[in-house]
């Protein structure tokens, strides 16, 4: 008997700076996992870290780091360029007071499977990717039902910029990566 292929989600990638609208490739979890974990963008996030200025690390960070669009394919990134959505959602989690013990509540939590976690680039927030059923709410529903989740459960606000689902996610290197071990057992 054949073994069944999994369809993991695909998304699509775009190199620096994030005025690129046009993609260069698609990406996967597991791309992104071996991208944030490598060395690639190890210098850039640490050069970011010592930014005091936040008007100069808000501009370093969009010259300097790729990103990818957690949410779908699109051949353009704006949301009437979608291809197709991934079934995926970032919540995007800025400046938090404890980033390990936010981290290990997300993925301890008892309601969403974590499918990637990991720093921010600025090193004092979280990027939480989390799989979504489209056949139950839009993606700007799940949106304001995730948020409102994260605020009444853990007290966190997630940038508001994440509801557009062409939303760019920019990608560090973070050692401590978590990935949904399912990617991993191919």
């Amino acid at each position: 008997m054949e073994r069944a292929i999994n369809k993991w989600p695909e998304f699509s990638f775009f190199n620096k700076p994030s005025s690129n609208t046009y993609p260069s490739g698609i990406f996967t979890l597991l791309d992104t996992y071996n991208y944030i974990i490598g060395d690639k963008a190890k210098a850039t996030t640490e050069r970011l870290r010592t930014i005091s200025d936040k008007d100069e690390a808000k501009q370093f960070k969009f010259n300097n780091f790729d990103f990818c669009t957690f949410s779908g394919t699109f051949s353009y990134r704006n949301a009437a360029s979608l291809i197709q959505h991934s079934t995926l959602m970032t919540a995007d989690l800025d400046d938090v007071e404890d980033v390990e013990k936010v981290r290990q509540q997300l993925l301890e939590d008892e309601y969403f499977d974590s499918q990637l976690l990991f720093v921010s680039p600025s090193g004092n927030g979280l990027k939480w990717v989390i799989e979504i059923d489209l056949s139950q709410a839009s993606h700007a529903d799940y949106f304001r039902a995730i948020s409102n989740y994260l605020k009444q459960t853990y007290n966190l606000e997630v940038d508001k910029s994440g509801r557009d689902v062409c939303r760019a996610c920019y990608l560090p290197y973070d050692p401590t990566c978590y990935i949904n071990p399912k990617y991993l057992a191919i």
